[in-house]
């Protein structure tokens, strides 16, 4: 089967949509939707999987970009939950995305003598053992002067010694991204900008949905014998469409980031902090530093959350805590904010809110997961398939996702391995082919054939010179992008990654992708104009106050 989402793959999914009756229809395009669909489908289920807007437009464009077992829960004693995530971690290290997952080390500073070395430490030996045994390298205590050797941006009063540590990171987007594309490979078809607005029924039972196009304006009527869904914050407003009471709710906790150049701080690991409320991370990259994250309660708009004045003082103040060169807002390059889906709990503090996942039934047919962590989306996504498939009236065979690896994984290791010999046949930079496969893993030789053809598209973007024009070019031949946001934001991470959000980009990355999507000067133009539109309106929510005024600023572009 293809994994190439392009423009005639989704023309043909769309006009067969409602043909005949499949077995699984998934409604989210985040990381668990894209999962579940890969499970149903690598079991020999037919299976389609609608999203209304773009795959990881959501939550899963805007995590920490960290695969982890979550530190802090094992203070909590969720045992369980951490042992979980941390068998993933390794799964996805090692056998399912290595092209995709790296190890990351971070340097956790101790404030005080002897108890916090103790009891910090015996939690990051459990950290290092359960779960994830020899996965990644074993932690190590450091003295300051060590510290400050592999830190020497933090003030030497901001610590007494320190553990080093490591765990994994992903680019979340683009991970989701070749999930839905390795369920496509599976016989999967997978949709963006395709609107669930109304469930089918047959009395009680749900037997599909009604799905709109939005590019077109067309109405599906998807028939199915089982509903997923995976819609994350959106949760309760399926709970409302289903007009029956689910089980659980979700609460929806706002998490803040902000980028600044790598030069500016003078590491060699990232960091991990505690502070009154969470934890902080400063984590590594590329070109860049992530910190974040912050950690409140959201009410207001789902599909644009908005990160406030506020939350980048917050911030800044929390890492200035210990740097020996404060950060100013002068310095952050990229911000975005992203939301939680925690599960309802007695607590109205968001952050003592469940991250284990539920599945529910609530209506015979409609099968609703929710809550967990994305490094645990797998097993979500095997979770939610199981509850489906009984009864169903056939045996299906067990999940096999633990076993298959990801789009781009297979022939990572050895094309990683011949770096050398690569950049010399390709005539690319070696730095150049080594960022390559840790974004496409062996598809790389797509983008190598596309540059073969035309090889104005190996150089550099004007205003985003870390990519070229082969790689936006591919989002949309093949990675299913439909739109100027998708590329710049999703495919790429321009929009964070360099000072003027993507801007000065924007033009000549339209240009480039128009050709390939049949848009005319004006449909160009108003792609620009949107983008540009939603950059000033999210700047302007950055200066808001509040997380009022900061919602009001950003829906001025609702894009």
């Amino acid at each position: 089967m293809s994994a190439r989402l392009d423009a005639r793959y989704r023309d043909r999914a769309v006009n067969s949509l409602g043909d005949t009756e499949i077995d699984v229809l998934v409604i989210g395009g985040g990381v668990v939707g894209a999962g579940a669909a890969l499970d149903a489908a690598s079991r020999g289920l037919s299976v389609t999987l609608v999203e209304a807007r773009d795959f990881a437009a959501g939550t899963s464009s805007r995590s920490s970009k960290l695969i982890h077992g979550g530190l802090r829960y094992l203070e909590q004693l969720d045992f369980w939950l951490v042992r979980e995530a941390l068998k993933e971690r390794g799964l996805l290290l090692h056998r399912l995305a290595p092209h995709l997952v790296r190890p990351v080390s971070f340097l956790l500073p101790l404030r005080h003598r002897v108890w916090e070395r103790a009891y910090i430490g015996a939690g990051v030996a459990l950290y290092d053992t359960i779960g994830g045994a020899r996965a990644l390298p074993m932690h190590r205590h450091l003295s300051r002067t060590r510290a400050l050797e592999l830190a020497p941006a933090l003030r030497e009063d901001a610590l007494t010694g320190a553990i080093r540590y490591f765990d994994a990171q992903v680019d979340d987007a683009r991970h989701t991204m070749m999930i839905a594309r390795t369920a496509a490979g599976h016989g999967a078809t997978v949709l963006t900008r395709t609107k669930v607005t109304a469930l089918l029924r047959d009395g009680a039972r749900v037997v599909g949905a009604e799905v709109t196009d939005l590019e077109t304006g067309r109405v599906h009527a998807v028939r199915a014998r089982r509903v997923i869904s995976a819609t994350g914050v959106w949760t309760d407003e399926m709970n409302r469409m289903t007009g029956v009471e689910f089980p659980f709710h979700v609460r929806m906790s706002k998490g803040v980031h902000i980028l600044v150049p790598r030069h500016r701080l003078h590491l060699d690991t990232g960091l991990i902090m505690r502070t009154e409320k969470s934890v902080l991370f400063v984590i590594p990259w590329h070109g860049h530093w992530i910190i974040g994250t912050t950690d409140t309660d959201w009410s207001l708009d789902k599909d644009h959350p908005a990160a406030s004045d506020a939350d980048v003082r917050y911030l800044l103040d929390q890492v200035n805590r210990v740097l020996r060169e404060p950060l100013t807002r002068d310095d952050i390059v990229g911000t975005y904010a992203g939301l939680r889906p925690l599960l309802s709990g007695a607590s109205a503090d968001t952050a003592t809110l469940s991250r284990e996942h539920a599945v529910a039934e609530p209506a015979p047919g409609l099968f609703v997961i929710a809550g967990g962590k994305y490094t645990t989306y797998r097993v979500m996504a095997a979770d939610v398939v199981d509850a489906a498939v009984a009864g169903l009236g056939r045996a299906v065979a067990p999940s096999v996702t633990e076993h298959l690896p990801i789009l781009g994984a297979v022939g990572y290791q050895e094309l990683a391995a011949d770096l050398d010999s690569l950049a010399q046949r390709t005539g690319l930079p070696r730095a150049t082919v080594q960022r390559l496969l840790g974004r496409y893993g062996s598809t790389i030789t797509d983008l190598f054939d596309l540059i073969a053809r035309e090889p104005e598209l190996g150089e550099p973007l004007t205003g985003a010179p870390e990519y070229s024009g082969a790689e936006v070019v591919y989002a949309v031949t093949h990675e299913g992008a439909l739109h100027l946001d998708d590329v710049l934001t999703r495919r790429t991470r321009v929009s964070i990654e360099t000072a003027d959000r993507g801007l000065a980009a924007a033009p000549g990355v339209a240009r480039l992708i128009g050709a390939h999507l049949g848009w005319d000067a004006a449909a160009t133009e108003r792609e620009i104009t949107r983008y540009r539109d939603r950059v000033h309106a999210e700047l302007a929510a950055n200066q808001a106050a509040d997380d009022e005024s900061a919602n009001a600023a950003r829906l001025i572009a609702v894009a």
